[in-house]
């Protein structure tokens, strides 16, 4: 099944291509900053949480700006990829219908695009650290790990919502409220230790929170992750990955008759 999926995608692989292009081209089009605003964007909401959370928040939290900024990324790509993950298919409509390729090649294609914007903000993210003084170590090649894992769960994450955005368009206002909801749960802007220990343990049934933590313990703190971290991770994104893919299986067919 795994050869046949390879086999799939390189027979698609020029329409994804075409498809990543054109998500990351339209996001910027017709403005005069183009993608320096994959850039600014961000930084100017950095900058006012910084600004009105670092006198509530930040007074007694070393490196603020990095605690936050480090949360912000990570969510930031959740939120992204997750909202165009869901949109991908109707989006898509028209090609769909006139064609027969994979439908997850669409939703990839969104994926990769968010990819890209996360991975451009990752180098922002990094000079921000070295101009905070943070020594970079050997221990941030793993945070290859939580950003593997966190691919996964987005396209996972995805299909699900995809899936049911054909049926319900209901969900996209649903899930506003939710990400919202899930950003205040995140610890972006504040630090869980000032909890009791089993409302901190709380947090980690958060996959969002779960990779924030990952990227603040090897940036902020300079250790490795404990076992519990990783499994988390990992199971986040491997689990939510299987349930998106069943759901897909299942209701593959139907999907061409709702759009």
């Amino acid at each position: 099944m795994h050869t046949i999926i390879i086999d799939r995608f390189k027979q698609y692989r020029f329409l994804f291509e075409e498809l990543v292009k054109r998500d990351f081209k339209k996001r910027y089009k017709r403005t005069f900053l183009g993608i320096l605003w994959s850039i600014l964007g961000p930084m100017l909401e950095l900058f006012v949480m910084a600004l009105v959370f670092t006198h509530f928040f930040g007074r007694n939290t070393p490196h603020f700006t990095i605690y936050l900024f480090a949360g912000k990324l990570v969510f930031s790509y959740f939120k992204e990829s997750t909202n165009g993950g869901m949109q991908a298919l109707i989006a898509n409509a028209g090609i769909i219908t006139k064609i027969k390729a994979p439908k997850y090649i669409f939703l990839l294609s969104k994926n990769v695009a968010s990819l890209i914007n996360f991975l451009i903000l990752l180098v922002v993210f990094f000079i921000f650290v070295t101009v905070d003084g943070i020594d970079f170590t050997p221990r941030f090649i793993f945070l290859l790990y939580p950003i593997i894992c966190l691919l996964f769960f987005n396209i996972g994450m995805g299909l699900i919502l995809s899936a049911l955005y054909i049926f319900f368009k209901d969900i996209q206002y649903l899930y506003d409220i939710f990400t919202l909801l899930l950003m205040y749960l995140s610890a972006i802007f504040y630090t869980v230790e000032s909890f009791p220990y089993e409302i901190q343990r709380l947090f980690l049934f958060n996959p969002i929170y779960s990779y924030i933590q990952y990227f603040r313990l090897v940036v902020l703190n300079d250790v490795m992750p404990s076992f519990n971290v990783h499994f988390l991770c990992f199971i986040y994104a491997f689990g939510v990955i299987i349930i998106g893919s069943v759901i897909y299986k299942v209701y593959n067919y139907r999907f061409i008759y709702y759009m």
